[in-house]
């Protein structure tokens, strides 16, 4: 016969389903059963027109179409990557550099006014990425502040640069500078997904560069929240023993401050991983994917395919394909940083 501890127990588990059962109902209808049709989609030639249930299956030809058919849609993918690829390398490096700097700043006792310091950098983070779009839509017009500025420091037309209509590759230009006007032999016989060598190496457009410094400034402050968040978690014991341990400045910073600060930076760096390869709004607002397609990202061109071109099943394909290389990114990163180890 149950006793009445047993009675309890088994009433406190039916209780715990019951309580998480609305959340688990919840996470199936919003979240497991859409990405299964998803899922089931990229296998098809719907179009996001007709009923799913007139759609052919196609097999695996919408991810044949993708990465191994030459053709328009490979390349455009293999574009969007290449692109998606520098604004990553761009972005997350500048924007973590920058918000760890602003955060051991307005960390210090000695600053004041620490409150507007830390509004003013975070107000851009929760600003609509809209409108900010659209002011730099205007700061880099070709009469824009930007070039006005730069007219003021170095006058003359030929420093005036058409930021938003130029598709040419920062990589290339530097590399014109210097006498490299045209690719070397290897580097353009040979092709990744219909893409030379030398267009992979190209850089990041001007456009992209622009957009690029967009993000890095809109994201910098709630990185820098969560880099204080992290700074003011540090035992003030660790602080002052260092001290006592007669440590300069630089080496508390240097050997107490950056080893502890190990979690957040992790932090930060994998949700800047993942929020640099799904980039869209700006790229919606400013560029279109243009010009030339050097602003073409993943994200945008799920929109494109989706509901410019009608193929929905192609366009949940990149889906799963950018969640595939956002995992895999994610799982180096995280072998490689080894957030977990002591």
């Amino acid at each position: 016969m149950p006793t009445l501890r047993d009675r309890l127990a088994t009433n406190e588990k039916v209780a715990g389903w019951v309580f998480v059962l609305p959340v688990l109902i919840g996470i199936g209808v919003f979240l497991i059963v859409p990405i299964g049709m998803a899922l089931w989609m990229s296998f098809t030639d719907w179009n996001g027109l007709s009923p799913p249930g007139d759609a052919q299956n196609v097999g695996l030809d919408n991810y044949r179409d993708l990465l191994s058919e030459p053709g328009v849609p490979r390349l455009d993918f293999a574009m969007s990557i290449r692109n998606n690829l520098y604004y990553v390398l761009g972005v997350v490096p500048a924007q973590t550099a920058i918000a760890f700097v602003l955060a051991v700043v307005v960390n210090q006792k000695f600053l004041r006014g620490k409150a507007f310091f830390r509004t003013a950098y975070y107000f851009p983070s929760i600003t609509s990425s809209i409108a900010i779009s659209i002011v730099f839509l205007f700061l880099f017009q070709r009469s824009g502040a930007i070039n006005q500025t730069i007219s003021a420091l170095m006058p003359g037309d030929d420093f005036r640069l058409n930021w938003l209509d130029n598709a040419e590759g920062v990589l290339h230009n530097v590399l014109g500078a210097v006498g490299v006007d045209s690719a070397p032999g290897f580097l353009a016989d040979n092709d990744i997904m219909g893409l030379s060598l030398w267009q992979w190496l190209s850089g990041p457009s001007v456009t992209m560069f622009a957009i690029m410094m967009l993000a890095t400034w809109t994201t910098i402050g709630t990185m820098m929240l969560i880099f204080l968040a992290g700074l003011q978690n540090i035992p003030a014991d660790v602080e002052e023993a260092s001290r006592v341990d007669g440590a300069t400045a630089l080496q508390r910073f240097r050997l107490v401050t950056i080893p502890m600060m190990k979690q957040p930076m992790f932090f930060v760096l994998t949700i800047g991983l993942i929020g640099t390869w799904q980039v869209f709004d700006q790229i919606f607002v400013i560029s279109s994917g243009g010009p030339q397609k050097t602003t073409l990202t993943p994200a945008y061109l799920i929109y494109r395919e989706g509901f410019q071109n009608f193929s929905m099943g192609r366009a949940t394909a990149i889906a799963f394909l950018l969640f595939v290389l956002i995992m895999v990114l994610t799982l180096v990163q995280r072998r490689i940083l080894r957030p977990d180890r002591d």
